[in-house]
């Protein structure tokens, strides 16, 4: 049964990955907020991210991001899944104390710059950053 959850968190997340203006995605374990997959973000290290085709960062490694620039202010994939952890746990933490019974289920994350979707499931949260659509 986990596996076959496994397979629908990833099939969903190719599906929202292909969508226009879309520039990273991160699968984190859901028990430990580890980086399962992710794409479009540097790692601090190569090692660090064995799924990953994508360089290790550096400083001159700009070329690396997917739209050439560092302007997102997501500089690897490590930061943002410490980021989103955290802002996974707070969120839990307000609806559990609005509802005990109840869940998240989406989070959006709105800035001028970017969007980040946010979807947790059973066993992986699901991260899809992308483009904010112009006003």
């Amino acid at each position: 049964m986990a596996q076959n959850t496994a397979e629908e968190s990833l099939a969903l997340l190719t599906r929202l990955s292909q969508k226009p203006g879309v520039q990273s995605t991160l699968i984190l374990s859901r028990d430990t907020g580890a980086i399962v997959r992710t794409s479009g973000l540097i790692s601090k290290s190569a090692a660090a991210n064995p799924n990953s085709t994508l360089p290790a960062s550096s400083e001159t490694a700009s070329d690396a991001y997917p739209n050439g620039k560092k302007e997102s202010g997501m500089q690897n994939s490590e930061d943002v899944a410490s980021m989103v952890w955290a802002f996974i746990s707070a969120a839990g933490s307000l609806v559990e104390g609005l509802d005990k019974e109840d869940e998240v289920k989406l989070l959006r994350l709105r800035t001028k710059k970017n969007e980040l979707v946010i979807v947790p499931d059973p066993n992986f949260i699901l991260v899809l950053i992308h483009d904010t659509p112009p006003a």
